[in-house]
Parts: C-alpha cells; structure tokens; sequence
C-alpha cells in the first residue's frame, strides 16, 4: 500500500468481540490514557429506553469518554445499517475535527463493516417482488434456488438451498438492476476503506464467555429488566416492533404474557445469549485483519500498540 495514502486516510481503531467479552471495560481503561471518544457499534444500544437488556454502559462508564450512536432512535424506529453509517461517519469526523481519537465499540459486525466500508449499492426492497417469489416457493418448492443456480451461480453456491432470505434477495437485486448480487458484492470487497483502521478482537476462552454471559442475565434480571420491559410495553411499544423481538426482550414479554415462568424466561435468554456470542465470533473470525486479544491480560501491550496505530509518523 502507498505509504502516502496510507498516512492521509484517518484514523480509526475498533474494539470487537462478542457480548460480555470486556470491550466496554477495555474502552474506559483506554480513556484514562489517551484523549478518545466512543463510537458505539451496537444495534441495540441505539434504541432509547432500552437500557438493562442491551447492556449500555453504566453511568460511570459513559462519563469517562464521549459516546456517540446510543439513544438515537425510538424501540418502533427501523434502525438500519445504512443509518448508522450515515450517524457514524458524521461522528467520527466530528471527533476528528476536535482533535481527539475515535474508537469504535461493538458486537455488532454488520454496522461495523458499513461504517468502515460503506453497504454494497444495490437496489432498495421491493416488497411486492418479494411477495410474488414466495409465493411462487410455495406452489413449487426449490424453485427460486435453481432460478438463482441459473441466474447467479457463484451466489447460489454460497447459500445453503433452504436460505430463502438471501435468496430471494439475490434474485430481487438481479431483476432491479440487472447485475448478479455476487458481482456487486466482489466489487465492494476490492473498495478501499477511506479510513486507516486498526482492529483489536476482544474475547476470552469460550466457558469462560459462556459464563460471564449467563452471569450478566441474572444481573440484568437483578437490576429490573422486568420493569424495564414492564414500562416499554406500558409506553406502547408493542412486542412485534423490531427491537422488542430482541434477545431479552422476547423471552420476557412471554413471562409478563403468562406464557413461561421467570425461570423460563432467564434461560431462554442465556442460552440464546451464547448463540449470539458464537454467531459474533463466526463473523469476526472471518476478518483476517483483526488482531485478537484476551480482554483480562496484557493492557501495557495492548496500549503500546494502539498509541504506536494513533501517533504513526
């Protein structure tokens, strides 16, 4: 890479990991020792209201470093993707034109990517498309998968033949546009980021994780996640809208419902916590550009190398 280049593009370092890892936790300490501010990558800590079951930092944790993209949208908004990257990149210029140092905080791997690297500039949805090609699955099933076979090998390939989600995405893209979603998306790959990222993956041994998480349940439970639901639900915020449907929440709208016991409800909650946890680290161990690291350990080192990342001359 041009080193010129390499030096113009901004900086930005991102902390990731799956949930209760300690990227919160490695982010305060940061900001005792360099002048940062927070960029958070959570695709539920953008919704209001929404505290206990979506882990928000604690009050003492916000005031050590400013924090942007939390409570920046109502629990019935449609929060996407394409509007964090919009509200992410206004803030990390933002931070930059202070003088201060942006870290982006999160699990959620989708918003990070989009962040750094834009969505991939494909046609929006078309609901009526979509309603016709599912219906056309159910008088004929697997239809719609030797279509995409036919239209988008290279895709097809990559999608087991019961993904009717992307595959029917696939074959929207290609009836809109006229181009092979899979074509679309190996162009993206080659676009150079406009930022000089560095990524740090924050994790620990798998028991170990699986623990803390099923610890952290029983905490939010402890703090009021009830009452926390209790009040979403009073404030009407139905269980159908998209944040509702969350982890945490789902399985605690069936208590109040009568539908599980508490008891019920908590392990729901964890098991489905840990699943999560596996499905972020799928995602991450994916980027072959994350350095990853044990979140307890090794702090001296860790800093060293961010200070190295944010003052290269």
């Amino acid at each position: 890479m041009d080193m010129e280049d390499q030096e113009m593009r901004p900086p930005v370092l991102v902390l990731c990991g799956p949930t209760a890892s300690g990227k919160t936790s490695l982010a305060v300490r940061l900001a005792k020792e360099l002048p940062i501010e927070i960029v958070s990558a959570d695709s539920r800590q953008v919704y209001r209201y929404m505290d206990i079951g979506t882990a928000k930092p604690l009050p003492e944790e916000l005031a050590a470093a400013p924090h942007h993209l939390i409570d920046v949208a109502n629990p019935d908004e449609n929060f996407t993707a394409s509007d964090f990257c919009q509200l992410g990149r206004t803030a990390l210029h933002a931070i930059r034109e202070r003088g201060r140092l942006p870290v982006v905080v999160g699990g959620t791997g989708l918003y990070i990517h989009a962040l750094l690297h834009g969505l991939v500039d494909v046609p929006g949805a078309d609901d009526r498309l979509r309603s016709e090609l599912m219906q056309e699955e159910e008088r004929c099933e697997g239809i719609l998968y030797a279509r995409l076979q036919s239209i988008d090998p290279v895709l097809a390939q990559r999608l087991p033949p019961k993904d009717l989600v992307r595959i029917v995405r696939g074959l929207e893209v290609h009836a809109r546009s006229g181009r092979c979603l899979s074509d679309v998306q190996a162009e993206h790959a080659h676009r150079k980021s406009p930022f000089r990222v560095l990524t740090l993956g924050v994790t620990m041994p798998r028991d170990d994780l699986y623990q803390r998480i099923d610890q952290r349940v029983c905490i939010m439970i402890k703090d009021g996640l009830v009452q926390e639901v209790e009040g979403l639900l009073a404030a009407g915020y139905g269980p159908d809208s998209k944040a509702m449907q969350t982890i945490g929440y789902r399985e605690i709208v069936e208590y109040i419902r009568g539908n599980m016991s508490l008891e019920e409800a908590v392990k729901l909650i964890q098991r489905d916590s840990r699943r999560y946890a596996k499905r972020q680290l799928t995602w991450f161990n994916k980027v072959k550009s994350i350095i990853w690291l044990d979140s307890s350990g090794e702090f001296a080192k860790v800093l060293k190398l961010i200070e190295s990342f944010f003052y290269a001359t």
